[in-house]
C-alpha cells in the first residue's frame, strides 16, 4: 500500500473485515447510510460556498441551496440511500437548507485554502523513526490565522472529550504541522446538528507532541496489522447501518 489516512485507520480499527471489504477487496456498496449522503450533499456546498469567497464573489442563499439540491440529487441517483427509523427524504431535504442558510448569515473569516489536500510522512517527532509510509487526507478549511476547520453532522451535540479524543483530527494537526512548521492555531468543529430546529455547534481542540507520537503507535499498529492480513470483524452499534452486514459472517450468524 503507498499511504494511509485517518478514515483507514479509523475504519480498521472500528473493524477489520469492512476495512477488507471496502480498501482491500474493493466491494461495491448495496447502499449509502442517509446520514453519509446527507453529509456529502451538505459538504459539497460548503465548499463551493468557501471557494466563491475565495474568488471575492458573493454567493444568494438561493443558489447556495441550489447546489445542495443538485449534490443531494445526484447521491440519490449514484447508489440506493438507506434512510433510518423515521428519516423521510423531504424533511433532509429542507433541513440540509435550513442549515445552510443559518452558516451563511455567520460573518466570513478571510481563508487560506478550502479542500487542502496534504502528503506528509509519518514520523515518530521524538525518536524521527519512520513508517515509510506517507499519511494522506484534507483539510475542509484553512483560515488565514491557522485554524483548521472541520464540518460535521450529526443528531445530538459533540463534547469536548469525543473531539480531543478523535484520531481524525491529531492526524490533521501533525500534517499542518509539518506542512507549516508550526502547530495550527486550533482546530475549530463546526457541528450542524440535525434536529427539529437545527443549529450549528462550534467545539474547539488543540494537539501536542505527545498526541502525535501517540498517533504513530497506532498508525504503526494499523499498518502492521493490515500488512499481515489480520482483519478480524468487531460487531458494535456501527453494524447497524453497515454497507456490507448482509455478507459479514458475524452478523449473519445473530
Amino acid at each position: 500500500m503507498e499511504h494511509l489516512s485517518s478514515s483507514q485507520i479509523t475504519l480498521y480499527l472500528q473493524c477489520g473485515l469492512k476495512y477488507k471489504y471496502q480498501y482491500v477487496e474493493s466491494r461495491p456498496k448495496p447502499f449509502r447510510p442517509a446520514a453519509l449522503a446527507f453529509g456529502s450533499a451538505l459538504h459539497s456546498a460548503l465548499e463551493w460556498l468557501h471557494k466563491e469567497r475565495m474568488k471575492g464573489n458573493g454567493v444568494p442563499l438561493e443558489i447556495l441551496c441550489k447546489i445542495f439540491d443538485a449534490d443531494w440529487y445526484a447521491q440519490k441517483v449514484e447508489t440506493a440511500i438507506r434512510f433510518k427509523n423515521g428519516e423521510q427524504e423531504m424533511e433532509l431535504a429542507i433541513l440540509g437548507k435550513e442549515m445552510l442558510a443559518l452558516y451563511a448569515r455567520e460573518p466570513p473569516q478571510r481563508l487560506l485554502g478550502c479542500e487542502v489536500p496534504f502528503t506528509v510522512p509519518l514520523v515518530h517527532p521524538a525518536t524521527g523513526e519512520t513508517l515509510g509510509i506517507d499519511l494522506e487526507g484534507y483539510l475542509d478549511l484553512v483560515e488565514a490565522d491557522g485554524t483548521i476547520v472541520e464540518f460535521k453532522t450529526s443528531t445530538a451535540a459533540l463534547s469536548a472529550s469525543d473531539i480531543d479524543s478523535r484520531l481524525q483530527f491529531t492526524a490533521y494537526s501533525y500534517a499542518y504541522e509539518l506542512l507549516h512548521r508550526k502547530p495550527p492555531k486550533v482546530i475549530k468543529v463546526v457541528n450542524f446538528v440535525k434536529a427539529k430546529k437545527p443549529r450549528i455547534e462550534i467545539v474547539e481542540t488543540r494537539r501536542t507532541k505527545e498526541d502525535y507520537a501517540g498517533f504513530f503507535l497506532v498508525a504503526e499498529g494499523v499498518l502492521r496489522g493490515i500488512r499481515a492480513g489480520a482483519f478480524s470483524p468487531r460487531p458494535g452499534f456501527w453494524c447497524k447501518e453497515c454497507e456490507y452486514a448482509a455478507t459479514c459472517p458475524l452478523w449473519q450468524r445473530k
